[in-house]
């Protein structure tokens, strides 16, 4: 069923690289009627893409470790380990983003895209929606230290058995929602993906 909603008011409170507004607001009712006019402050986040690769001939995923200044309260570390991530900019679309992220963030050649989601990060307070992949990738050669200097970019980039990977999830050792659910995803699907890649390489024989 879809209900409605009215926007009375829209201000912006703060915009620098990143935009924060305040909207009032109403909305349809469950019993009926309208609400009363509230407000809510919104994270406009924009438009992200996330990537985990994986490469289904030795079973690894490719993780990436780095500073995050919205973990520095964590009480372990604020270097968190994620899958690749990027800010779609203008003109860009969701799998350009996928293939520069990977190249740039892990030197990863991205051979096959799966998409995986389309999910709202946090929709109680920011407009942030991340478009969610798997990347097929041949891992050879793949770590070290990756990132652009000009973005303040310090990325240690890992290949990790993807079973390892599994544990670290049940673990809680990965905090990362977009890293969580790609390899759950992946867990569920790696069977297909393996079996997809050889016949494959029966075809190109």
């Amino acid at each position: 069923m879809n209900y409605s909603w009215k926007l009375d008011k829209h201000s912006v409170l703060f915009q620098k690289y990143f935009q924060l507004n305040e909207y009032s607001l109403s909305h349809e009712l469950y019993r009926g009627g309208y609400s009363n006019l509230f407000t809510r402050e919104m994270f406009e986040r924009g438009a992200v893409v996330a990537l985990l690769p994986y490469d289904p001939k030795c079973r690894k995923v490719v993780l990436i470790e780095q500073f995050r200044a919205g973990a520095m309260g964590d009480e372990k570390s604020p270097w968190l380990i994620e899958c690749i991530a990027g800010v779609i900019e203008e003109g860009e679309s969701e799998t350009q983003v996928a293939i520069r992220e990977s190249y740039e963030e892990a030197g990863c050649d991205i051979k096959q895209l799966h998409a995986i989601s389309r999910y709202y990060v946090s929709p109680g307070c920011s407009t942030e929606i991340c478009t969610l992949y798997c990347g097929i990738i041949d891992s050879t050669g793949i770590g070290g230290i990756h990132g652009l200097a000009e973005e303040n970019e310090d990325i240690r980039v890992e290949l990790v058995d993807a079973k390892i990977a599994y544990t670290w999830v049940c673990e809680a050792k990965i905090k990362s929602s977009a890293t969580i659910i790609a390899l759950q995803w992946l867990q569920l699907n790696e069977d297909r993906l393996i079996r997809d890649s050889l016949d494959a390489g029966s075809e190109g024989e």
